[in-house]
């Protein structure tokens, strides 16, 4: 139920990270696979590294490129069995106060309003396929629960969880599944671990998340290649957590002897964990 030969894909954004780790799997599946790229470097880089799949250069943000996206897939597959809405980034990390109407822009133009208008955009072919085709957009932890300074973005992830949840109603009749994947945090260019959590603090890695680290990119592909099958021809409209129990732990973390506390030490420099963990 894992073999996609004959099923054509569409991944936005797959240069990197999670987007690249869910091409691989498509491609490795037997699919044919199409992305949309807006770094040179890294559209080069998948020609290279996959010169079967269609690399297009392009930025989902821009709707002259999205139209002329939808007519490429159109020209070159005819059809689309499955959409992975991949794009999506922070941009801007602060108090929600400070942030300009410019930047706002950006982010919401970035993680909703490029799902909305790709998706809609692509509904024809995936119509096209017939029965069976599939929606997978990439959404956040961060739909699910409050993020100090990156209030827009969290705004946005959850307005994909409730754009999905509509869109399964309307596709149903014809279907069309759609569905989310969230991720906690996962070691991507974009959110690399060793850069963000300082080697030392990564000690206590099996602490705070229940499963012990946090996410590979491979770990959201896996989700992709389940939804995207007949495995999941009855799931529609909802959201797979890919976050090692992190959203079920709802701030629930472990001290050294394997207790759990969701009341860390507070000192006056900030929040500190007991001085076993340091």
């Amino acid at each position: 139920m894992l073999d996609f030969t004959g099923k054509t894909v569409l991944v936005t954004g797959g240069g990197v990270g999670i987007g690249r780790a869910i091409i691989e799997a498509f491609h490795g599946a037997g699919a044919r696979v199409m992305t949309i790229e807006h770094r040179a470097d890294r559209a080069a880089d998948l020609r290279a590294a996959l010169p079967s799949m269609t690399v297009i250069d392009g930025d989902v943000t821009v709707a002259g490129d999205v139209a002329a996206l939808a007519q490429r897939v159109g020209a070159e597959f005819g059809k689309l069995d499955v959409l992975v809405n991949n794009v999506g980034d922070f941009l801007v990390i602060g108090p929600y106060e400070t942030m300009s109407d410019a930047d706002e822009d950006r982010v919401v133009a970035t993680n909703l309003g490029q799902v909305m208008r790709v998706t809609k955009a692509m509904i024809p072919h995936l119509k096209a396929a017939g029965p069976g085709s599939s929606i997978i957009s990439i959404t956040s932890i961060e739909a699910f629960r409050g993020v100090p300074n990156c209030v827009a973005y969290g705004a946005c992830k959850a307005g994909v969880t409730g754009f999905t949840m509509s869109l399964s109603l309307e596709l149903a009749p014809h279907g069309i599944r759609i569905n989310c994947i969230a991720p906690e945090t996962t070691d991507t260019p974009q959110v690399a671990i060793d850069y963000v959590i300082p080697a030392k603090n990564r000690v206590n890695e099996d602490k705070w998340i229940p499963l012990g680290r946090f996410g590979k990119p491979s770990d959201c592909a896996g989700a992709a290649l389940y939804l995207a099958s007949d495995l999941a021809v009855w799931v529609t409209g909802t959201t797979i957590h890919v976050d090692g129990g992190a959203l079920a732990a709802a701030g629930w973390v472990r001290t050294p002897d394997g207790q759990w506390t969701n009341t860390p030490l507070i000192s006056g420099n900030g929040i500190e964990m007991p001085e076993s963990w340091s």
